[in-house]
């Protein structure tokens, strides 16, 4: 499969790993920060009432 015809979170979830390992950031570091990204995303879908698809993580 090519990135081009993989699903838009597949192709952003490849540029942040693409970023982070660019950048040698720390795994631990890039999985605190990716879980405070992931808490802000979801209070922002919550307070504009959009369902919430599955998650990772999140049955």
């Amino acid at each position: 499969m090519s990135l081009e015809n993989a699903s838009p979170e597949l192709q952003l979830a490849v540029d942040l790993i693409y970023l982070l390992e660019c950048n040698e950031i720390d795994p631990a570091t890039a999985l605190a920060a990716l879980d405070i990204v992931k808490r802000d995303y979801q209070e922002k879908m919550q307070r504009s009432g959009a369902a919430t698809p599955y998650l990772p993580g999140n049955p």
